[in-house]
């Protein structure tokens, strides 16, 4: 699987993409980071994100999409500028039918590290020995993104056999036909039938016995 990570961000944007399969050694395709000039409108910043981001999903044909998602921050315009760029990968994405997942820092630092709680180093130095690189990438944007795109290809491999057992269990049930629950009326009794003998949710009421000693006199 070939996945597509974004770590968005309106003056640095890391971008990265990794093959790989649950399990199995995963390999670096490429990795970078797109700047745009903090001075410039921000609407002339987001059309060039755009127009790199386009040249990176078309010259590598993902299978799957991973950002870093948006927390709430005290600098709005931070969050503001971050969120706008979720929106265009999210967009360009959509145009190609590919689908696009979110993961939380905490959920990348815990698939890479063993640890949600690592830091920017430790994560750093991970991402290099999985990925079999000979340094560490640079600035930590570009690290970041590969973090993720390793969380990704890990998490996605997981849920994909949730999925396939769900959907399984699914199939099983609808082919036992018997399987869904009848409705009780309200008040009424439930019949319990046993493996012989009568139901023993009806009661048969017993024979009166006749008193031998007691006779008209």
């Amino acid at each position: 699987m070939r996945v597509l990570a974004v770590d968005p961000g309106l003056t640095r944007c890391g971008v990265g993409v990794v093959d790989g399969v649950p399990g199995r050694r995963l390999s670096l395709v490429e990795v970078g980071v797109i700047r745009t000039p903090s001075g410039d409108p921000t609407p002339k910043r987001l059309v060039a994100i755009e127009d790199e981001m386009r040249s990176w999903f078309e010259r590598h044909r993902p299978e799957a999409v991973a950002i870093e998602r948006v927390f709430a921050d005290t600098n709005v315009s931070t969050v503001m500028g971050t969120a706008q760029v979720t929106g265009i990968v999210m967009m360009l994405a959509e145009r190609r039918g590919l689908p696009v997942a979110l993961h939380t820092p905490t959920e990348v630092k815990a698939a890479v590290s063993g640890s949600g709680r690592a830091d920017k180093a430790q994560v750093t130095t991970m991402v290099t020995q999985l990925l079999g690189l000979d340094t560490p990438p640079r600035p930590a944007d570009a690290a970041d993104a590969l973090a993720l795109a390793i969380c990704h290809v890990w998490r996605g491999g997981t849920q994909s056999r949730l999925e396939e057992a769900r959907l399984e269990q699914l199939a099983r049930t609808a082919g036992r036909g018997s399987g869904i629950p009848r409705r009780v009326p309200p008040g009424a009794v439930p019949a319990r039938r046993t493996a012989s003998g009568p139901n023993p949710a009806i009661r048969t009421p017993r024979p009166t016995r006749s008193n031998p000693g007691a006779q008209s006199r």
